[in-house]
Order: structure tokens, then C-alpha cells, then sequence
């Protein structure tokens, strides 16, 4: 079975488009959403995700499709130009690094960081932008947080100023939800919250949020935020000032037990 040449209309994502296809091809093989995960070696979850627009699909699981429905390489060709919809061409660098490092070291000053933010919350995050496009967009960052899942999930590292904590966003609920969800995740093995607190005033992050990934058989990758877009480094004199800088916000922060103490007195402040 071979895939019709179907051009995706103007109106319609590039998302909403490779989940109408799979939709399409799965029913015209009369497979049900679990049968078809089962073919593709993934979740029924996951079908279901990518069917709705709710999820980036990967190339590997893209791969997985077009050998389970025998669509000729479909799937495999949407993917990079639904990546390039989802992502900008300037990130594209970063979240393909991010899928690939085995320690993420995150510090943020304003908000909750992207991989541990909730659907709600990043919807909030970006609502003031009024963006045309805000579901692919919370769709897009929300899909990049399968990072952290898994056996092979890298080790995660986040330090956050006490300031994401006070700042509300969305409403009470949405907060006190990702608040929950940041004690969910700190509780995994692999991955560790910091919060330096309120009455640090100085302290190494104050020029703003960074991120360094590490790899197994490549240089650490900084990355830093901007205005318009990020910028990414390799350059070792910088990676091993982020890395310094970094040290020193875990020094000055409270420890793990002690951030999930702090985070849960913000959780009992927050009312409807």
C-alpha cells in the first residue's frame, strides 16, 4: 500500500496534518489506534497523541509508521518539515542536541523551565505573546519533555530562582498544578530541583537563564536565551564559565529536600 499524494491545505498545520494522515492510512488498513501502536512499536498514547495534534512525532517513530503501513517512506518525509512548522530553524540545532545529551544543567530566573512545565502552564507562558499559532507552539514544547522519560532519560539538573515560585501565572490553580507537577518530577532519581532562595540576592545567574548539555563523546553545548531567539556555544572558555557559574548557584541554593519544602509552602499560599 502505497501513500496518495495529498498536498496539506494553507488552513491546516503541518501537525494537524501528519495526525490526519496517520488517521487516514490507519483506518484504511482497519487497524485500531492499538493495533497500530503495536505495529509501530509505541503507545496506544502515543497514536492517539499524534492523531490529535497534541505531539511532535520523532523520525524514529515516523520510521515505525511507514514500515508498520507500508506507505513508502510517507511518514519519514513529513517529519523534517513538520519539525521545521514546529520549531524555529534556529532551535531545531538544540532540540535534536537535547535529545541526544546524557546530563542536562538548566537554570532559570523567570519561569518554571520548558521541560518541566505543564500543558496550562505553557499555555500562560505564551498566551501574552498572542501568538497565531499558540496550540502547535505549546503542542511543540510540550512534546520536547519526552527527553526525560524512559530508561535512557538523561540525568537533569534545574536550579530555579525563588522568583519562578512567586510568580503566578495563568491563575492560582494553573500555578498550584505546576507547582504539584515540580515535586512529581523532582521526586524522580534522575532528576534534581534547587531553588535559590529570595534572600541570595547576588548570585551567579543574575545575566540570565542558560542551559548546559553534556554528551558521552562531544564538548558540553551552552545554551542562553535571548530576546528574538537563543544562541548556542561550544567554545570551552564559555562552557566552562556557564559550568563555574553553574557550581555556584547549587552552592548557593537550598537542597533538594529543602526546594520541595519551599515549593510546597508556595502550593499552600495559592487560592482559587
Amino acid at each position: 500500500m502505497t501513500a496518495e499524494r495529498i498536498t496539506p491545505s494553507p488552513k491546516v498545520s503541518l501537525l494537524e496534518f501528519f495526525g490526519s494522515e496517520l488517521r487516514r492510512l490507519r483506518l484504511k488498513a482497519e487497524w485500531s489506534q492499538g493495533e497500530m501502536a503495536t505495529a509501530a512499536h509505541t503507545t496506544q498514547s502515543m497514536i492517539c497523541k499524534i492523531e490529535r495534534a497534541r505531539q511532535v512525532p520523532s523520525i524514529e517513530l515516523s520510521m515505525w509508521l511507514d514500515r508498520a503501513l507500508n506507505t513508502d517512506g510517507h511518514f519519514a518525509r513529513l517529519h523534517p518539515l513538520v519539525l521545521a512548522y514546529a520549531y524555529p530553524a534556529w532551535f531545531l540545532p538544540y532540540v535534536e542536541m537535547e535529545r541526544d545529551a546524557t546530563l542536562i544543567r538548566t537554570f532559570e530566573a523567570q519561569v518554571v523551565p520548558g521541560l518541566l512545565q505543564t500543558e496550562d502552564y505553557v499555555r500562560a507562558v505564551m498566551a501574552n505573546r498572542r501568538p497565531d499559532n499558540i496550540e502547535d507552539l505549546v503542542t511543540s514544547r510540550i512534546s520536547r519533555q519526552n527527553v526525560l522519560e524512559g530508561d535512557q532519560r538523561p540525568r537533569a539538573w534545574f536550579v530555579l530562582d525563588e522568583q519562578v515560585l512567586r510568580r503566578t501565572l495563568g491563575s492560582p490553580s494553573v500555578m498550584r498544578a505546576q507547582l504539584d507537577s515540580l515535586l512529581e518530577a523532582g521526586s524522580e532519581p534522575r532528576t534534581v530541583i534547587q531553588v535559590v532562595p529570595e534572600r541570595v540576592a547576588a548570585h551567579a545567574g543574575l545575566e540570565g537563564p542558560f542551559t548546559v548539555l553534556s554528551f558521552k563523546e562531544a564538548p558540553d553545548v551552552l545554551y542562553v536565551d535571548g530576546f528574538s531567539q537563543g544562541r548556542m556555544s561550544v567554545e570551552a572558555p564559555e562552557t566552562t564559565e556557564a559550568l563555574h557559574a553553574y557550581d555556584l548557584l547549587r552552592a548557593e541554593a537550598l537542597s533538594p529536600g529543602d526546594s520541595a519544602d519551599l515549593i510546597r509552602e508556595y502550593m499552600r499560599g495559592l487560592t482559587t
